[in-house]
């Protein structure tokens, strides 16, 4: 029978804007950290409540733990949740003074001998972790883990002997890469965008999005994902865009791509956008817990991107 009166004049959820489809969404599925975190950028939010919330997963050490990476489970700090919890801080503004400090303490406690960051610390053993995430005794310096925390430390002009040898080691990692994968180049990018010498950096970034091209790291053209391979170990369609590097206008990545890239790129990430207001997870799935506490992270993600090139989101 078909819907009269009201029920016929109620908007489907794809007439609405995409901004209200993922309010509905993360007000349905997100932990209270998105909650605030999306009220704080798209609901004229407080940037307190951000911060308490995020006070829920750090540890005495410094560093921050519990689950803040939904793929790392367990309670130890590790440098993969305090690389989130800083780019939280420096979200809502607020990356700097004495929290920071302490972060810097415990980014110094567990740094490899080159002064830099290993992707997962031994201390993760023993708890739950994605299975494409090993866990080693003696694991090496990375530069996934190292080039976004040293990126937003300088960012934010903050200034701690940590940051010199871990400086050094981004450097080195940066301009000796000759065969990546997108999360490894978009942790340079996270580097590159705000290290100190710029004309270093942009000579780095350079290079870096002529390796990308030759390396078809980006889908130009998203209308035929087959024609792009996924990297070693990555999930069958968890390809990587030209917004996925420069997720601002202001990145030294926007200019590896055209105008008609980036904007392809751009429709795909808006009709990427859910039934349920959400945008999905392309990395690996292993447990569904992890997956439901992921997807708010990524929407909010998408809707920053979207609306930092002045896409219409509502």
């Amino acid at each position: 029978m078909p819907e009269t009166g009201a029920s016929a004049l109620r908007p489907t959820p794809s007439a609405h804007p995409p901004l209200f489809r993922a309010e509905q969404f993360i007000w349905l599925t997100a932990r209270v950290l998105e909650q605030r975190l999306f009220a704080y950028h798209f609901l004229n939010g407080a940037a307190d409540p951000v911060e308490t919330a995020l006070d829920a997963y750090r540890n005495e050490d410094g560093g921050y733990g519990h689950a803040l990476e939904p793929d790392l489970r367990g309670p130890v700090s590790q440098p993969l949740h305090t690389g989130h919890a800083l780019h939280i801080l420096d979200a809502v503004e607020r990356c700097g003074g004495q929290r920071v400090d302490r972060v810097c303490r415990y980014l110094t406690s567990v740094s490899t001998p080159e002064g830099a960051l290993p992707t997962i610390h031994p201390s993760q053993r023993g708890y739950p972790v994605a299975p494409f995430i090993p866990v080693v005794d003696d694991p090496p310096s990375a530069l996934l883990a190292t080039g976004p925390v040293v990126g937003l430390l300088h960012r934010n002009d903050v200034w701690h002997a940590w940051l010199f040898r871990a400086t050094d080691f981004c450097w080195q990692a940066v301009e000796s890469l000759e065969k990546s994968h997108p999360y490894e180049i978009e942790a340079a990018v996270a580097f590159l965008d705000s290290a100190p010498d710029r004309t270093r950096a942009e000579a780095a970034a350079d290079r870096l999005g002529r390796l990308v091209r030759a390396q078809r790291l980006a889908v130009l053209e998203p209308d035929s994902l087959d024609a792009y391979q996924v990297s070693t170990g990555y999930a069958p369609a968890e390809h990587h865009f030209p917004h996925d590097y420069a997720r601002t206008p202001h990145s030294l990545a926007r200019a590896w791509f055209t105008d008609d890239e980036m904007s392809r790129s751009l429709d795909h990430l808006a009709g990427e956008q859910q039934e349920d207001g959400g945008w999905p997870v392309r990395w690996r799935q292993w447990a569904p817990g992890t997956a439901l506490e992921a997807r708010p992270m990524v929407t909010i993600e998408a809707l920053r991107t979207l609306r930092a090139y002045g896409r219409h989101i509502g």
